[in-house]
C-alpha cells in the first residue's frame, strides 16, 4: 500500500508533553461498538469489558537508554535500542560520523564503550566496560529516559519522566521505549478490573527505538521493521486459548502486546509459547488471529502503528476516529489519550 494513504495533519498543540494526572483520567475514544464513537475516560474500561475477558499487558521496563558523552573532544549522543549481549548494544548515534570502529565513546571516567561496528542510518554497535546488572545500574545513574523526539525536553531530560515514562506493569529491564497504552493504568483501575471479573496477565516485548523511526519508503512493501525480543510463557498461552474457547475476549493493552500475541499465534488462532525476536509488520489486509480488542494511544501519521490500527479496526473507521479525536482536542502520542478498538478483521477460525 502507498504510505501516503496513512498521512494526516495534526496540530502541534494536540501532542501531549506530560501524562494525565491521575493516569486513568486520560480520555478514551471507545470504538468497541460497530459504527459508533463514544467519548469516555480510561477509568470506565471495567464497565465496557465483560467478566471472563482477558487483559494482556506488556511488563517490559524502560531503561534510561539515552547517553551523552564524547569521542575525544567531540560531543556525541547515543540511544541504545537493541541488546546484542550482556554488555553489547546496538544504538543510534548522533552525529554518527563522530564515531569510528575501534574508538571509545566515553560517558565519564568510569563508564565508556568501544565502537565495534557501524551500519547505515546512524547505527553503531557498542561494547560497554560494564555488563549485566552493573550496566543497568550505570544506565540508571548516568542515562536519560529515551523519550520520543516529539516530546520536548532539555538535553538533560526531566526527572519526572523517570516515573512518568514507566508503566505500572514494568518489571523486566530491556525496553528503550515505553509500551505507552500501559501508562493509563493505576492501582485503583486494576482493582476495579479484578472486581469486575476481568482476568489480567502480562507478557514481555522489549520495545526498541525503531518504534519511532519514520517510514521513509513510498510503499509499505519496501519497509523493514526492526526486530524486538519477546516472551510468552506456556501458562499464559494456555490461558489465552482457554479464554477464547470459553467465549471470552483477549484484550491487548497496546500495540506491543498485540504484535507479540500475533507473532505467537498459529494460522488457526491458537497461541503457542514464544521466546524469540519478532519483526512482524501489520498493514490493512492482515487477518488477526489472537486479539479481539485493543487499547492503544493515538499514533504518528505515516507510522507503522497507525497502519496496524487501520488493519485492526478498519482503515476508513480509523481515519474517521482520528478526525474526531483531533476535532475534539484529544491528546496524542506517548503521553496522550487512547482509543479502545474492536477487531474488524479476524481469521475465520476465531470469528
Amino acid at each position: 500500500m502507498k504510505v501516503d494513504l496513512f498521512d494526516f495533519e495534526l496540530p502541534r498543540e494536540r501532542i501531549a508533553e506530560h501524562p494525565a494526572n491521575p493516569r486513568d483520567a486520560a480520555r478514551m475514544l471507545d470504538l468497541s461498538v460497530a459504527n459508533e464513537l463514544h467519548d469516555r475516560i480510561v477509568r470506565e474500561l471495567p464497565d465496557i469489558l465483560r467478566p471472563g475477558d482477558l487483559l494482556i499487558s506488556n511488563d517490559t521496563r524502560v531503561i534510561p537508554a539515552r547517553l551523552f558523552g564524547k569521542r575525544g573532544e567531540a560531543k556525541v549522543e547515543v540511544t541504545l535500542h537493541k541488546q546484542e549481549g550482556l554488555g553489547t548494544w546496538v544504538a543510534f548515534a548522533k552525529p554518527a560520523k563522530k564515531l569510528r570502529i575501534g574508538e571509545i565513546f566515553k560517558v565519564n571516567e568510569e563508564f565508556e564503550a568501544e565502537v565495534l561496528d557501524k551500519k547505515d542510518g546512524g547505527e553503531v554497535t557498542l561494547r560497554f566496560n560494564k555488563s549485566g546488572a552493573d550496566l543497568i545500574a550505570a544506565l540508571e545513574k548516568y542515562g536519560v529516559m529515551p523519550l520520543p523526539p516529539y516530546i520536548r525536553r532539555e538535553a538533560g531530560g526531566d526527572d519526572q519522566d523517570k516515573s512518568d515514562y514507566q508503566t505500572i506493569f514494568a518489571q523486566k529491564d530491556g525496553a528503550v521505549a515505553a509500551p505507552t497504552a500501559g501508562l493509563h493504568f493505576t492501582p485503583e483501575l486494576l482493582a476495579n478490573l479484578d472486581a469486575r471479573g476481568i482476568n489480567r496477565r502480562t507478557i514481555t516485548l522489549h520495545v526498541g527505538a525503531g518504534t519511532f523511526l519514520p517510514v521513509k519508503v513510498d510503499d509499505t512493501e519496501d519497509h523493514k521493521m526492526h526486530a524486538e525480543w519477546g516472551s510468552i510463557s506456556k501458562e499464559i498461552a494456555d490461558l489465552i486459548n482457554e479464554t477464547r474457547d470459553k467465549g471470552g475476549r483477549v484484550v491487548a493493552v497496546g500495540t506491543t502486546s498485540l504484535r507479540l500475541l500475533e507473532s505467537a499465534a498459529r494460522e488457526d488462532g491458537v497461541v503457542e509459547p514464544f521466546e524469540a525476536e519478532t519483526d512482524i509488520f501489520i498493514t490493512p489486509g492482515y487477518k488477526f488471529r489472537a486479539v479481539d480488542m485493543l487499547l492503544t494511544n493515538f499514533h504518528l501519521p505515516r507510522s507503522t502503528l497507525f497502519m496496524l490500527v487501520s488493519a485492526f479496526a478498519g482503515f476508513e473507521r480509523m481515519k474517521a476516529a482520528y478526525g474526531h479525536a483531533i476535532d475534539n482536542e484529544y491528546r496524542f502520542y506517548s503521553y496522550g489519550d487512547c482509543s479502545l478498538l474492536e477487531c474488524a478483521n479476524k481469521i475465520d477460525a476465531r470469528t
